[in-house]
């Protein structure tokens, strides 16, 4: 893997904020030639470096109009359990998001449903029956107000 440098940390900055910019226009952005723009971009993907392309959806439109996050606590801190409950979450479509967190809870989740009654039916045929799942803390957004954080590049 090669060390980025500050060419390739224009090309992410600029493909953070629009990654369907066309390769031309991107190169007169940063100052190379297409064909220059175009290697460092394929290199900036196959190092590991752009994960990927997407479109951002509008959640509302689609009918997950409920934000929640959820604090779980296993029952026990061990690697096996580690392993098992992350293998089952990854499993669960409606989790958007799982980190494993320092602090006084284990993991938290990131879930968009289309409304409470969802959502409790989510935690009682889905989470709760995680391997290990001890206790949860449910959070609901009341409202987003950031959620487009490009990195600091």
């Amino acid at each position: 893997m090669t060390e980025i440098d500050r060419i390739d940390r224009r090309i992410l900055s600029v493909l953070q904020v629009d990654g369907r910019i066309a390769n031309n226009e991107l190169a007169d952005r940063i100052g190379l030639s297409p064909t220059a723009t175009s290697d460092r971009v394929k290199r900036l993907q196959k190092e590991g470096y752009i994960l990927g392309f997407s479109a951002r959806l509008d959640p509302h439109r689609l009918g997950f109009g409920l934000l929640v996050f959820v604090e779980v606590l296993l029952d026990k801190t061990t690697p096996d359990v580690f392993d098992k409950f992350a293998q089952a979450v990854r499993r669960a479509p409606e989790v958007l998001e799982c980190h494993m967190v320092a602090g006084g809870f284990d993991y938290l989740i990131k879930t968009r449903l289309a409304d409470m009654a969802t959502y409790r039916r989510f935690l009682g045929e889905v989470l709760l029956s995680l391997p290990g799942v001890k206790e949860t803390r449910t959070y609901a957004a009341m409202e987003e107000v950031k959620n487009d954080g490009p990195l600091p590049i």
